[in-house]
């Protein structure tokens, strides 16, 4: 009783939020002081008037995240589509599907999520047809906890796996004993780790790893059951900007070592033996080219694209690893080649054709390719072999196919499910199909369009369109519960293949970055009028949604196109791209993006910057910003600034909502709830902005 006079006005505000949704009129936006702040950058003067919400621990800050929580809302939580979505949502979010799976002599290490829980925990599985049994509780880490599957020793006693508080990059790294069946006492405090390099030694007595830290990325050996400091091996002469990645020769005694500059920049190839009796050997440095090397039986085989933009692997001795004594081995193809693996003698190669997976077998002594069966448009991930095993395991997943994993022997080439979600009856009856369209300069991009039956191009089909376009990520067919409660309502779900992407090796890659960024933004609005010429649909009916350098393109688009979309989600994004460096680990991108600090490269990033582009009066469509206090990666305050820059300029009378969650960032597999949650708000969001007939 004592919290009723709180809760009358709450009810009463609820109840006028529905009645002016009703009537088509919107509560103003919260108020946000708009300063006079400018600073001349090469003689241009930039106006910055919510520089101030960088300041993301101070109260004013604090103020302004707390009023637009608030006005989020009482817009979106009182939509009627959203208990529905949500509904409709949960059973797909709680899908018992793996996340990762390594295999170590017959047995199965699984990090998934059981029915009816939150997160995932790690399983272990004594042989391919035997119940899984867990051995690491994620809850038994707290409420916030999620787990990382990172490694496990090559006798299969040791599992290593990271714990992740929140959405943040950063994570500790703990250690459990197979045998024993506990955890070991050793742990690695939360840092920022390149986790995908941890590397245990052959008889799991030791760990390798890479932390990142001030001055730059170090790589230390951690003896488990040691106390005192860590041994550095390598990175001293690595500076902030670097970042280093490992790979563990096939015998324990070498490793193989990349320095990237920039998060796409060139890399340096090293050699170093673990014990540090000698200083590092240098394979190959100062090439404008990237180089991936693994080690088996004394020879070093090394992904690279230097002089073959789509990939090929090279070949050398570990007696004589020097570039100039490579030789071809597998050469460049009409695919992208996008990794590789060592199994069973062979290599496992792993390619795109025209965005979706290709999986070759290639045997290094009579160079005969073998293809691994697949299962239409789809995407390969989580490649696990070993040189010596005939066992190789990967997950495959594609819009209509949640992730499953698979075990192929490589001899054999029997391929058989490790596990796997029991995909919905309805999801077979989802169409892809792939389209090709012609941008502005008339570059051909290719498009997969995903919807169930067959499409009636009346103009009035509602569609999403989703875009990434950087960082040499190319963008392939997977299985998410927001796309698929999508296209179960009628809708058309829509990924544009645009260039910055690795879909079609270095060259598409570098036709979208730096100078040429333009060149992506270009492509995203060339494949949304495609839809609408095609009579796909109407702009009024035509939703966009990206993620980080994705959330970037999003908010480009709808500063230099406006008027082609009704709606725009944009999770996580870049928007004041003249001072991204300056936030957290974002100098690594000055290699995708460029600096200020040139005067060309600040140019081209003055005419894009959709911060910078905000013009009072604008009608900009109804637009979405989704961001979280644990982002380390892509500072929340560029989505800050957007939201504040956009709610005082717009003049169409569509909503710009800022949805905040104190606990949401880049990385990790948040519990069920956080993910339904959110993508029950995005999904009610554009019901609601697209007009599109309840759920």
């Amino acid at each position: 009783m004592r919290s009723l006079p709180y809760a009358i006005p709450c009810l009463l505000a609820a109840c006028a939020s529905v009645a002016l949704l009703r009537a088509g009129t919107l509560p103003a936006p919260p108020p946000a002081l708009r300063d006079h702040f400018v600073e001349v950058i090469h003689g241009v003067r930039v106006a910055d008037p919510y520089r101030w919400l960088e300041r993301l621990s101070s109260p004013a800050t604090d103020g302004f995240v707390a009023s637009e929580q608030r006005y989020t809302r009482r817009l979106l939580d009182h939509q009627p589509s959203l208990p529905v979505l949500a509904h409709e949502l949960m059973p797909l979010a709680r899908l018992d599907a793996p996340q990762s799976v390594i295999c170590r002599h017959g047995q199965f290490v699984i990090l998934k999520k059981a029915p009816g829980e939150q997160v995932a925990s790690l399983y272990l599985r004594t042989r391919l047809a035997a119940r899984d049994v867990r051995i690491v509780d994620a809850r038994s880490f707290g409420e916030n906890a999620t787990l990382t599957l990172l490694a496990v020793s090559r006798d299969g006693r040791i599992i290593a796996f990271g714990v992740r508080h929140g959405g943040t990059d950063q994570l500790s790294i703990h250690f459990y004993d197979v045998t024993r069946r506990r955890n070991l006492t050793d742990v690695l405090p939360a840092a920022r780790y390149i986790y995908w390099s941890l590397l245990l030694s052959a008889d799991g007595k030791s760990v390798y790893y890479i932390r990142f830290g001030a001055t730059g990325p170090r790589l230390y050996a951690h003896h488990l059951g040691a106390t005192g400091p860590d041994r550095m091996l390598f990175g001293r002469r690595l500076g902030p900007n670097d970042i280093l990645q490992a790979t563990l020769s096939q015998d324990g005694d070498f490793l193989l070592l990349q320095a990237l500059h920039g998060a796409t920049g060139p890399t340096d190839l090293y050699l170093k033996r673990v014990d540090g009796s000698l200083p590092a050997q240098v394979l190959v440095a100062g090439k404008d080219a990237n180089f991936v090397a693994r080690e088996a039986a004394g020879r070093i085989y090394v992904q690279t694209d230097l002089d073959a933009p789509r990939g090929r692997i090279m070949v050398a001795s570990i007696d004589r690893p020097q570039l100039a004594y490579w030789h071809p081995l597998v050469p460049q193809t009409a695919d992208t080649l996008l990794g590789f693996v060592l199994a069973d003698h062979k290599l496992v190669l792993s390619y795109l054709r025209d965005a979706h997976a290709r999986l070759v077998l290639f045997d290094p002594k009579t160079c005969a390719k073998t293809a691994i069966a697949l299962r239409g448009f789809g995407t390969v991930g989580d490649l696990e072999g070993s040189w010596t095993s005939p066992q190789l395991s990967f997950s495959y997943t594609s819009f209509s196919r949640p992730e499953t994993f698979w075990n192929y022997v490589v001899n054999s080439g029997v391929q058989q499910e490790i596990s796997g979600a029991k995909r919905p009856n309805w999801l077979a009856s989802v169409v892809t199909e792939q389209v090709w369209y012609r941008s502005k300069d008339g570059t051909r991009v290719p498009m997969f369009l995903v919807h169930r039956g067959s499409i009636r191009r009346n103009g009035r089909n509602p569609v999403l369109l989703y875009g990434y376009g950087g960082f040499d990520w190319a963008q392939t067919p997977t299985f998410s519960p927001e796309e698929a409660v999508w296209v179960k309502n009628g809708g058309i779900y829509a990924l544009a293949n645009i260039r910055g992407g690795g879909e079609f090796g270095e060259a598409w890659h570098n036709a979208g970055d730096l100078l040429n960024k333009q060149n992506s933004f270009d492509d995203f609005a060339a494949a949304a009028r495609f839809l609408v010429a095609r009579h796909f649909t109407v702009p009024a009916r035509l939703a966009i949604q990206g993620m980080s350098n994705g959330g970037l393109l999003v908010l480009v688009s709808i500063i230099q196109h406006p008027k082609l979309f009704g709606a725009a989600i944009a999770r996580y994004a870049l928007a004041d791209m003249l001072r991204y460096e300056t936030f957290g680990i974002a100098r690594w991108w000055a290699g995708e993006y460029g600096s200020i600090k040139d005067k060309a490269q600040f140019k081209a990033l003055l005419a894009y910057s959709p911060y910078a582009h905000v013009r009072k009066g604008v009608a900009y469509p109804a637009v979405l910003l989704v961001t979280g206090a644990d982002d380390t990666r892509v500072s929340p305050a560029h989505s800050l600034k957007m939201t504040a820059a956009l709610q005082s300029a717009s003049v169409s009378g569509k909503p710009v909502l800022l949805l905040y969650d104190s606990k949401s960032g880049h990385s990790g597999t948040p519990p069920v709830r956080t993910q339904v949650a959110q993508m029950a708000r995005e999904l009610a969001f554009l019901v609601w902005q697209l007009h599109l007939r309840q759920p």
